[in-house]
């Protein structure tokens, strides 16, 4: 079995395997979610840059999905559509946090999320393709893809706020992840058509 990995994607698509903690240095009983979103914020305020703060943020991330039961076990269950379950909403509170199901074949458009993002996931596989901007004189909005890569249970994922991907899940059983989001900001978060080589908000 593939080992637990910690993963960054950058706004070229580049996908690069990052420093993953030792499952025994994050054991904690109880570790509440509220503990974990206040750690969070913590975080945040102590960078200016939130980019830099994707290492510690992985980190909290991969603590909460291994010492919460909850997390694991309760999702929402999903048909034929992507099912997705807010954790927490509060209004001026600018994360966004969520448990996604998809069923098996469910396919994302092609997108990013014009914030950082950080996901792991908790059931089933995951198979990312990522894609970077390739602007030509005809259309500026054309993407190319870089490569595909599957990601598994345990596996925690970082994206910058460029980086663009679609998701597919791939195998027999519904695909569960945990999605942690910054401030998104609407104007720079997009769909784009590979085909007709446009993008439009999303």
């Amino acid at each position: 079995m593939a080992q637990e990995q910690d993963w960054m994607v950058a706004d070229d698509g580049q996908v690069q395997a990052c420093t993953t903690p030792r499952e025994w240095s994050l054991l904690e009983t109880p570790y509440h979610f509220h503990r974990f979103l206040t750690q969070i914020e913590d975080v945040l305020k102590e960078s200016p840059d939130e980019y830099d703060c994707l290492p510690a943020i992985r980190h909290l991330v991969r603590k909460l999905a291994l010492n919460s039961y909850w997390l694991q076990t309760q999702h929402p269950n999903a048909s034929s559509d992507v099912a997705i379950q807010t954790l927490y909403d509060e209004i001026g509170y600018p994360l966004t946090v969520q448990t996604n199901t998809y069923p098996p074949g469910a396919v994302s458009p092609v997108h990013n999320h014009g914030t950082w993002g950080v996901v792991t996931l908790l059931k089933g596989q995951e198979k990312n393709t990522f894609w970077q901007r390739s602007p030509t004189q005809e259309f500026k909005d054309n993407v190319t893809p870089v490569e595909e890569k599957i990601f598994r249970p345990g596996d925690v994922i970082s994206f910058s706020p460029g980086a663009i991907h679609c998701v597919e899940a791939v195998g027999d059983i519904p695909l569960v992840t945990f999605n942690l989001y910054g401030e998104t900001h609407s104007k720079e978060r997009f769909e784009f058509d590979p085909k007709t080589h446009q993008a439009r908000n999303f």
